[in-house]
């Protein structure tokens, strides 16, 4: 039932314009990422955990979607227009960078280190967790495999 729009055309017109057309998928799943981000904002304030309310909203989409067992097609639309533009996000940080450069030129030596060692770490737990799936991926295909007789 549209608004009460007597004595406004413009406003008539308007109002049927908005009810009559459904939400574009990108704009309904970004709202949807964006209730389980304040969800988590507010699980993270409430418990005062140490944990930041987005990771904990990504966490509580995760076990959604888990649940659902499917994508929904609105949240997939959101997720591959984030992803087109990912690199649209690197900028703040790129921004910070240039706004304290002074001081990351002093302290240079150990942000090296710390960025070899945690690349190092993510390059074998990434190793270490490929050779572990390879391994049971290997033993079940054998477990499958029919026996032949020679």
């Amino acid at each position: 039932m549209p608004a009460d729009t007597r004595g406004y055309p413009q406003l008539r017109w308007a109002a049927d314009r908005v009810t009559s057309r459904p939400m574009s998928p990108f704009l309904a799943g970004a709202a949807w990422l964006l209730v389980f981000q304040c969800g988590g904002e507010a699980v993270s304030r409430l418990l005062a955990l140490p944990v930041p309310g987005p990771v904990i909203g990504m966490l509580l989409l995760f076990v959604a979607l888990r649940v659902r067992d499917r994508v929904p097609d609105s949240i997939g639309a959101a997720a591959d227009a984030l992803a087109k533009h990912l690199s649209l996000l690197f900028v703040p940080a790129g921004v910070g960078v240039m706004m304290y450069f002074a001081r990351l030129a002093g302290e240079w030596l150990p942000i090296a280190l710390a960025l070899l060692v945690s690349t190092v770490a993510a390059i074998a737990a990434s190793a270490l967790t490929f050779a572990a799936l390879a391994r049971r991926h290997g033993r079940q295909r054998d477990d499958r495999a029919p026996e032949s007789d020679a």
